[in-house]
């Protein structure tokens, strides 16, 4: 899972994104838990570091969808 945190950082660096201790830590949720949804990262996120904001988990789901990492689906039941 290491290579693939390293080539998306990567990747995100490329495209002008900063990567800070806070994006490292969101992006370890997503590999990790594979949550569904930006909610479910951002409350996975928040017991880690009570500063953090739900834009943040936001935009860094955003960059990683414009990389084409990441993808957004909605599902309809």
């Amino acid at each position: 899972m290491n290579g693939e945190k390293e080539k998306i950082i990567i990747k995100l660096k490329e495209n002008g994104c900063r990567i800070t201790k806070q994006r490292k830590m969101i992006l370890d949720i997503i590999l990790e838990n594979r949550c569904s949804n930006c909610k479910e990262i951002y409350v996975q996120a928040s017991k880690l570091d009570h500063s953090i904001g739900m834009a943040t988990v936001y935009r860094l789901v955003k960059e990683l969808e414009k990389i084409g990492v990441l993808s957004r689906q909605i599902v309809y039941k």
